[in-house]
């Protein structure tokens, strides 16, 4: 793992040393050798572009390293280069980075993004992108883009119960601003119906319990 660590930070730098190498074999050694430097610099080179340091980003976010994620991402200097579900994956990844720092604008700039990739080569996440983008736009006060795209997330389809659960909570308390409290049940019971282990989802939907039988509708 360590190997591939310094393979993946050092790549551009392995790729010089490899045809560095290569020519070296060329003139002086076996060009069979040469040769297979050259493949070799040029599958790492390919990997630079369309891989990226992902793989080291993804890690660092499981591990909840934030700094480490940021800075393996700063490695990615052609983002658009990257194959296309890892180039969605790079911007959904950016959005979440943005709103740890609350970096609302840039949050959003970059969901959009990976939205505009829409890749289903690794599953459909157009729900689970705008699903974030309804959260985002939550933040911002933008609450009537914010409930367009939280309907469209749970009728696109959204991959698991906790985000289903989210979603129709966020609706729920979106309508009961808007006074429509008919709706705003509606939501609430399907939130309630998602069953969401998540423990935050969870005390929402409590005090939804005490809230709700006072609310006409």
């Amino acid at each position: 793992m360590k190997f591939l660590r310094i393979y993946i930070i050092y790549r551009i730098q392995i790729v010089i040393g490899l045809i560095a190498l290569g020519i070296f074999f060329h003139m002086e050694v076996d060009t069979v050798l040469a040769w297979l430097c050259y493949i070799a610099a040029f599958i790492s080179l390919l990997l630079y572009f369309m891989m990226g340091s992902m793989r080291l980003v993804q890690e660092a976010v499981t591990e909840g390293d934030v700094e480490g994620a940021m800075k393996y991402m700063k490695l990615i200097k052609f983002p658009k280069l990257l194959f296309k579900p890892i180039r969605m994956g790079y911007y959904m990844l950016q959005s979440n980075l943005a709103l740890a720092t609350d970096n609302l604008d840039e949050a959003e700039a970059n969901i959009r993004k990976s939205l505009k990739t829409n890749s289903t080569l690794v599953g459909d996440v157009r729900g689970s992108n705008l699903l974030q983008l309804g959260m985002v736009q939550l933040r911002k006060g933008d609450t009537k883009e914010a409930r367009k795209h939280l309907i469209e997330a749970i009728q696109v389809g959204l991959p698991d119960k906790e985000n289903l659960a989210a979603a129709h909570l966020q609706l729920c308390s979106i309508e009961m601003q808007r006074n429509n409290y008919k709706v705003a049940k509606d939501h609430y019971r399907k939130a309630k119906a998602a069953k969401p282990k998540t423990e935050e989802l969870v005390k929402q939907i409590a005090m939804l319990d005490k809230q709700m039988p006072r609310i006409p509708g």
